[in-house]
């Protein structure tokens, strides 16, 4: 395990797209999210992703010159074209947005079309957070790994959902969360380290548990809460891909093994102005007051502590911010052969 500082992180993710030749802006754009993702502990969606991410562009599966632009327009609704621009660049203008229309209407929902692979859904939830506004993001998963429930066929995605709620003395709610039991993300860092998968988080298509992840493509995901977790998947999918002209179900582009084909990924964000509700401050006390009930309340036998959403990783966050963000031998080899082949600096350690 090597362990790398946020500042070099992201100049490392920076120096690699701007040598792919996606602008210096776009470039500090994407480094920023890339890294805050993996400070947060997201590590299937970090710079875990950045050869998968820079293999797309050179294949021409990623527009450099993109016109992210708003395609529809009715006041506090919109609906963003992404013209297949890198994902983060796409859901960073959606979510600014957004929030510019939530100060102006009380609420916004702004749709995705047109997009890419965005990396972890809590990035976006927490946006509007600093204008004192309730984030909401979902998403449809950029590679089909469940069936409908009591099938085989894979026509549903993660399709994950973010929410974040600001508090006043305590840290934020954020709850991030696929409608999987697991994000794949987390099956092809495990593949990648030589680690199993827990049991219960994929079978085979035969109904068997799936513990080895370099066999991930002979079965597939469970959802979350069964029957529940599907229904949650579908209207997800629906509500992000479909609604907004995006691609969902059967049309959905698999790109983690195809990296030219436009993928036409839906997301869509919304961002809720608390002071449309009453007084900020009182609100947020209030969370504060929730927050504290739940962690001071009775524990199970075995249970040390109660957490809200969101506590785990902002626990690895001070953790990595001060020992560094850990990158296993494995995949600091696969970035160190991205860089010599970008001709750029490697990443350096601490």
């Amino acid at each position: 395990m090597q362990f790398v500082s946020v500042e070099q992180l992201d100049l490392f993710i920076r120096r690699c797209f701007m040598a792919v030749g996606l602008p210096e802006h776009d470039a500090k754009t994407v480094a920023m999210l890339m890294t805050e993702a993996d400070a947060n502990g997201s590590d299937g969606h970090g710079v875990f992703r950045l050869p998968q991410y820079i293999e797309r562009i050179q294949s021409d599966g990623i527009n450099l010159q993109s016109n992210i632009h708003i395609a529809e327009d009715k006041g506090a609704m919109a609906l963003v074209d992404g013209d297949n621009a890198v994902g983060h660049l796409v859901m960073h203008y959606a979510t600014e947005l957004a929030m510019n229309r939530a100060a102006e209407h009380g609420v916004s929902w702004v749709g995705v079309r047109h997009s890419n692979h965005a990396g972890p859904a809590a990035l976006y939830a927490k946006m509007p957070l600093k204008k004192d506004m309730i984030g909401i993001y979902v998403a449809v998963g950029s590679a089909n790994h469940l069936p409908p429930w009591g099938g085989t066929e894979m026509l549903l995605s993660t399709n994950p959902i973010a929410v974040a709620i600001p508090a006043n003395e305590e840290p934020p709610i954020v709850l991030d969360m696929a409608t999987t039991v697991a994000a794949y993300g987390k099956v092809k860092t495990a593949a990648q380290r030589g680690e199993s998968i827990p049991e219960g988080w994929m079978i085979d298509k035969l109904g068997n548990p799936l513990t080895d992840p370099s066999r991930a493509n002979e079965g597939f995901l469970l959802p979350i809460g069964g029957p529940k977790g599907y229904g949650l998947s579908l209207i997800f999918g629906l509500l992000a891909g479909t609604l907004n002209g995006a691609a969902f179900g059967k049309n959905v582009i698999d790109f983690n093994a195809d990296s030219k084909s436009f993928t036409n990924t839906g997301q869509f964000i919304i961002a809720l102005s608390i002071e449309s509700f009453g007084d900020v401050n009182l609100f947020k006390r209030n969370v504060d007051e929730v927050i504290r009930s739940m962690q001071a309340s009775s524990k199970l036998p075995g249970f040390d502590e109660i957490r809200v959403p969101g506590e785990r990783s902002l626990k690895i966050r001070r953790q990595r911010e001060q020992s560094g963000i850990p990158i296993p031998d494995a995949l600091y080899d696969a970035l160190s052969r991205l860089a010599k082949s970008l001709k750029t600096e490697s990443l350096r350690v601490l």
